[in-house]
């Protein structure tokens, strides 16, 4: 099934290229010609310049189609036209990305309270400091963009390329559009995308050297992620899950079925990122449908899109970065790491997500927002695990309970993510309700003794999914400590070494 083009994707690593572009050759190739063999060059083709730190255009180009034939080898699949490279500057870059709009009530409101972007922080803006200053270039229509530093000399990292070319092949075989509505489907979408694209250039090393004479690679080794990194680690987390999980999806698929079982998987993607986390729960064990009622009150009212209730999953992938950026998680991010995926996102207190759903409310004078977050669980004992990590979360926040035993927590005035928060557990059910104090909890959501646990909620009326976020180019970029991440789709960000960056925040 052909998918239409998606409309930009991101390329991650550290590639820099000079203040020029790479002839193209022309546009289709013989699709009759020998798997292997692109642009007048050969899969096992040797260069005199191999070892060289800068390349001429030419020796570029030429280094771009033997690439271009090695992956066709790796992956069994032909390149159906070409590739162009280009470069801008990153001042030209960044005054592509500047002016981005604030982001709305909701997705402020869907951030802080998951406890990955602050009350006092609007979300565009962390995402604009996510990505910034590392982008490093993106795919789109039939050419890489690379966003040069250095213009003066033309570097090239060999897995970035390699990276990018996999996303134009995806591109040309299976088309790259995206169907996921929430946070957690396009996470999971990318876990394929991203993985694959990471995965290949594992494949295309391991014939280097024996058999094939490859350029150098200047990896950027995975470290611990902390709070002195310049950017959101929460939020990083959240969009790097794709490319230090993806990999290992992709292989699973690959040692599962061979390259015809991640061919089928480009026409059903992951629907949530456990699936990617754990892939022997791929493609049977689905998330279950959440539904959060509404049990406002009048002062209150559920944000809306187009007339209809808005909604978000944030799936596992990001639940476990919450937990992480704050602490709760104590062990390394790397321990558990594997060759292909550099960060564990496998936790006791995630592990069991089944399902969940964010409704986000504003009170009646338009300057307050609140909200209700239900999640599903395999078991009542998974959804217990959950909740006594997040309350571990408030407490760690400086929350305090308003009575002995209470349910219900208080962050003092002062801090960014003050407010007040109620945490139940029914069954496999964790209900978490956030609202500015603690009077207003009942307003928002009033709690009702037997309430639904996710086996039933299917009996009232779904809200609809929040719409997708703006696109915007995906971005790579050199993520300033341990992510390499390759391409992004137009509106999720990806990371690389560095946080790559991709989309717009508004998500």
């Amino acid at each position: 099934m052909q998918r239409s083009r998606l409309s930009v994707l991101a390329l991650v690593g550290l590639l820099l290229l000079s203040g020029c572009a790479v002839p193209g050759s022309p546009d289709r190739f013989d699709t009759s010609r020998e798997l292997g063999h692109v642009g007048g060059y050969a899969h096992d083709d040797t260069f005199s310049f191999d070892g060289e730190e800068t390349l001429t255009e030419s020796q570029l180009e030429a280094v771009k189609y033997r690439s271009m034939a090695r992956i066709e080898v790796v992956r069994g699949q032909k390149f159906e036209r070409d590739v162009d490279l280009e470069v801008i500057s990153r001042s030209e870059y960044r005054s592509q990305r500047s002016g981005s709009e604030s982001a709305s009530a909701f997705t402020n409101e869907l951030w802080r309270g998951s406890f990955v972007v602050d009350g006092e922080t609007d979300v565009n803006e962390a995402m604009d400091d996510l990505y910034g200053s590392s982008v490093q270039g993106y795919y789109v229509d039939d050419r890489i963009v690379v966003i040069a530093d250095d213009a003066d000399e033309i570097r090239i990292d060999r897995e970035t390329l390699v990276h990018e070319l996999v996303h134009a092949l995806q591109d040309q075989r299976f088309g790259l559009e995206r169907d996921g509505e929430t946070i957690d489907e396009r996470r999971a979408e990318l876990g394929l995308i991203e993985g694959e694209a990471n995965y290949v250039p594992h494949r295309y090393a391991e014939r280097c050297g024996d058999e094939w004479q490859c350029l150098p690679v200047t990896p950027a080794a995975p470290s611990e992620v902390g709070a002195e990194r310049p950017f959101n680690v929460g939020l990083f987390l959240s969009i790097y899950a794709p490319y230090a999980e993806g990999p290992s999806f992709v292989e699973a698929l690959s040692e599962r079925g061979g390259w015809a079982a991640v061919d089928d998987a480009h026409d059903e993607y992951p629907p949530s990122t456990s699936q990617v986390i754990h892939p022997d729960r791929y493609p049977d064990d689905r998330p279950v449908d959440v539904d959060v009622p509404d049990r406002s009150s009048d002062e209150w009212d559920p944000i809306t899109a187009d007339g209809e209730v808005r909604t978000e999953t944030v799936g596992e992938a990001t639940l476990f970065g919450a937990l992480w950026a704050n602490g709760v998680v104590e062990r390394s991010i790397t321990e558990g790491a594997t060759e292909l995926s550099p960060y564990n996102y496998s936790h006791p207190a995630t592990d069991g997500w089944a399902g969940d759903s964010f409704t986000a409310y504003r009170d009646a004078g338009g300057e307050r927002t609140g909200h209700v977050w239900r999640l599903a669980w395999e078991s009542d004992a998974d959804a217990e695990e959950f909740a006594t990590a997040y309350r571990t979360l408030l407490e760690g926040r400086g929350a305090e309970s308003v009575d002995a035993g209470s349910d219900t927590y208080r962050i003092p005035n002062g801090d960014p993510f003050e407010g007040a928060y109620r945490v139940t557990v029914d069954g496999d059910t964790v209900t978490i309700v956030g609202a500015p104090t603690v009077d207003d909890l009942e307003a928002v959501h009033a709690p009702r003794v037997n309430a639904p646990t996710a086996s039933t909620l299917s009996d009232v009326p779904t809200a609809a999914t929040a719409p997708a976020a703006p696109s915007e180019p995906v971005a790579t970029a050199a993520p300033p400590a341990p992510l390499r991440a390759g391409a992004a789709t137009a509106s999720t960000p990806t990371p690389s070494p560095a946080p790559a960056a991709t989309a717009s925040a508004d998500e």
